[in-house]
C-alpha cells in the first residue's frame, strides 16, 4: 500500500469524513494542517467538507546529537512536552534541552506569523477541531497539538491521519473524541516509506494552501 502523494491520501481520508459529517457527528468542522507536509492532505479534506483551513504549528524537540530524533515537542506559548522515558534512556534532562527548546520556539513563532499573516488563529468553542497531517510514526508532535488545542475547548477534537504506527494509534486515542486513519501498517519505520511521492513541502506550499499567496 502506497499513496501517490499526499492530495490521493487527503481525498481518501476526506471519504472517511463525509461519512461522518453526512451522520451529524462532524458538526461545524474547522480543519487544522500540522505544517508543512500536513497541509497538502488537509486542504483536500477542507475542500470536501466546505470547511475554513488553517495551521496548527508545532515543533518537534530533538536530541542535541541528533536532531531528527524526536524526544518532545511544543505548540503555541505553552510548555514544551517530553517523552520522559526516552530522556531517561539517552540520560537527558529538561535543561540539556533548553537550546533547542529556545531554537524550536523562535522556528515555531517564525512560522506562525509567516503563515497566518496577521491572522488570529480560529475560534474553536462550539466547532469541530479535525487535526490532519501526512503521517504518524512516534506521535510526538501529534500529542502536543492535540493537547494545545483541547486548553481551547473545541466540541469535538478529530485526528485524522493517511498512516500511522499501529501502537502509537492506540496512544492517540486516548486524547481525541474520533480518531481516523486509513492504514496502520504492522512494519512502520518512516511515514516517507507509504508515499509514492514525499517531496519536501516549503513555505511557498502552505501559503498557497491557506490563500496567502
Amino acid at each position: 500500500m502506497q499513496f501517490r502523494d499526499r492530495a490521493e491520501a487527503g481525498r481518501e481520508l476526506a471519504e472517511q469524513l463525509r461519512v461522518r459529517q453526512d451522520k451529524g457527528i462532524l458538526p461545524h468542522p474547522v480543519v487544522l494542517a500540522l505544517p508543512r507536509g500536513g497541509v497538502a492532505v488537509a486542504r483536500e479534506i477542507a475542500r470536501a467538507l466546505r470547511a475554513p483551513l488553517d495551521v496548527l504549528v508545532v515543533r518537534k524537540i530533538g536530541a542535541p546529537f541528533h536532531e531528527e530524533f524526536g524526544v518532545g515537542a511544543l505548540a503555541g506559548d505553552g510548555p514544551p512536552l517530553f517523552d520522559e522515558q526516552t530522556l531517561f534512556r539517552l540520560g537527558l534532562n529538561e535543561a540539556d534541552l533548553a537550546p533547542v527548546v529556545e531554537r524550536e520556539r523562535n522556528e515555531l513563532r517564525r512560522r506562525e506569523q509567516r503563515y497566518r499573516q496577521g491572522r488570529p488563529a480560529p475560534e474553536l468553542r462550539g466547532r469541530t477541531a479535525v487535526v490532519v497531517d501526512d503521517g504518524v510514526a512516534t506521535g510526538s508532535t501529534a500529542r502536543v497539538a492535540l493537547r494545545a488545542l483541547r486548553a481551547r475547548h473545541p466540541e469535538r477534537l478529530v485526528l485524522a491521519v493517511p498512516v500511522c504506527a499501529p501502537e502509537t494509534a492506540e496512544e492517540l486515542r486516548r486524547e481525541v473524541d474520533d480518531f481516523v486513519c486509513l492504514h496502520q501498517p504492522g512494519l512502520f519505520s518512516s511515514v516517507g516509506e507509504w508515499y509514492e511521492d514525499f517531496g519536501q513541502l516549503t513555505d511557498a506550499d502552505v501559503l498557497e494552501a491557506l490563500g496567502g499567496e
